[in-house]
């Protein structure tokens, strides 16, 4: 037997995986253009969404003959001649990576009208139209200048912007203003100082997934801000019912159990309705604010694998992004935990509410049973008087037709006084009769225990 006949199913694959996402190489001087492509139409399924990014490849590819990856792909790199492009497809959106290496020209802000996004077809640019959620270029410069050259350089690229800036992966520095300028673009700029071999894709990789993360984590504000006037208004809407509530407390000694049975099961139609609002947001919220969590929690780890050192003046990315993207993230965690507390509030609620109706229709229901024992003890009465009139009646029947027998028998001349016959017989009939009925009525009740125990 070959030895991989052995091998799990999955083992190349997942052995491929820890592979399947590999850095660009790049090496100074550097230009790169990336965009990350996320769907317009949110409530595609993840299979719709790889279709569509995979479907944007293709017509790219097919522009430039180059063929094209398997469907099923979730990473492609290709050296298309006049850049390379490193294509990765993520659960939600799809990264396209454009790099050139290239002599850079007399400044930074000349480098931006050389960028590889200048060499796309405008057809496939086109079919982007409202899908690019990151634009980003990205300038890898090595030139020998001098330091106050460079900052003016800078200065002039990023026109005054508050600057974000560090020394990083000790070999770089750092330059950008996270903006979205006029061009549509953000801007990255990476001097290298001292890098070693591999470094600067590593780099590059960081501080494009920084952008992209941030981006991605971002899209629960929106959602976070315009969800809060709606939990203010079922947080009102709630009030004013626990309020009622409690009104009704008041209102039962008053208007009486069955009005204020009414009255409850009125508040429970409203708190369910308010139920089943707040389960409709949640279900609408909790996967894009648990998404902006974990691309937060990448950001972050992003950030700490640049091991930044401090440029004198200027903010590290660090406290950038500490600054500006945490309190966003801040905001979609407080109305996250708002939306659960509320709905776990609004489920209490609806229990209390429950457990009061219920515990009123049982006094309904008592004394609907203490009802029915005393109409049950007024027919045990008359029941038991109609069976005295009984006794008196088959008694008397009896009797009668005992009377006919010793008249008969006293023209055989078999008794002598037909009267003493009888007034003999009036206590023993009755007795008899008596003791008739009472036997039957005790072998009814057997038999209706038999069947309540069956």
């Amino acid at each position: 037997m070959h030895f991989f006949e052995l091998n799990h199913c999955d083992r190349v694959a997942l052995s491929a995986e820890i592979h399947s996402r590999p850095f660009l190489s790049l090496t100074a001087p550097e230009l790169i253009s990336h965009l990350a492509v996320y769907p317009r139409d949110k409530s595609e399924t993840g299979i719709a969404i790889q279709q569509q990014q995979h479907a944007l490849l293709l017509a790219l590819c097919s522009h430039f003959a180059v063929t094209a990856p398997a469907p099923e792909a979730k990473y492609f790199y290709f050296d298309f001649g006049p850049f390379r492009l490193k294509w990765e497809s993520h659960t939600e959106f799809a990264t396209y990576t454009f790099a050139q290496h290239q002599e850079l020209p007399l400044s930074l802000e000349q480098a931006l009208v050389q960028m590889p996004i200048t060499r796309l077809p405008e057809g496939w640019l086109h079919r982007l139209q409202g899908s690019v959620l990151v634009a980003a270029h990205l300038i890898l410069d090595n030139r020998p200048i001098s330091a106050s050259a460079f900052s003016q350089e800078i200065q002039s690229l990023f026109r005054g912007h508050t600057l974000a800036a560090s020394c990083v992966m000790q070999g770089g520095e750092f330059w950008s203003d996270f903006v979205v300028h006029a061009d549509g673009f953000s801007r990255f700029v990476i001097r290298d100082v001292d890098m070693r071999a591999q470094q600067a894709g590593r780099l590059a990789q960081r501080i494009l997934e920084i952008e992209t993360y941030r981006m991605m984590a971002l899209l629960g504000l929106p959602l976070a801000q315009a969800t809060t006037p709606q939990l203010n208004l079922i947080e009102s809407q709630l009030v004013e019912l626990t309020t009622a509530m409690v009104a009704a407390d008041h209102a039962m000694s008053e208007q009486g159990i069955d009005k204020e049975t009414d009255a409850e099961r009125h508040l429970l139609e409203k708190i369910t309705h308010l139920a089943a609002r707040i389960e409709k947001l949640s279900l609408e919220n909790n996967y894009r604010f648990s998404a902006s969590k974990a691309y937060f929690k990448l950001v972050l780890a992003r950030i700490e694998e640049l091991r930044e050192q401090r440029i004198e003046g200027l903010p590290m990315v660090a406290e950038f992004m500490d600054r500006r993207l945490t309190p966003a993230m801040n905001t979609c965690d407080a109305v996250a935990n708002r939306q659960e507390a509320l709905a776990r509030r609004i489920a209490n609620s609806n229990d209390l509410l429950r457990t009061r109706v219920g515990i009123v229709q049982e006094m309904q229901n008592r004394k609907i049973l203490q009802s029915l024992n005393a109409r049950a003890a007024q027919q045990l009465h008359l029941q038991q008087a109609v069976e005295g009139l009984s006794v008196a009646a088959i008694s008397y029947y009896v009797i009668g037709l005992f009377g006919y027998a010793s008249k008969a028998a006293k023209e055989f001349g078999w008794i002598a006084q037909v009267d003493i016959a009888v007034g003999i017989a009036v206590p023993l009939v009755l007795g008899a009769v008596w003791l008739g009925l009472r036997r039957m009525h005790h072998v009814l009740q057997a038999k209706q225990q038999d069947k309540a125990h069956f």
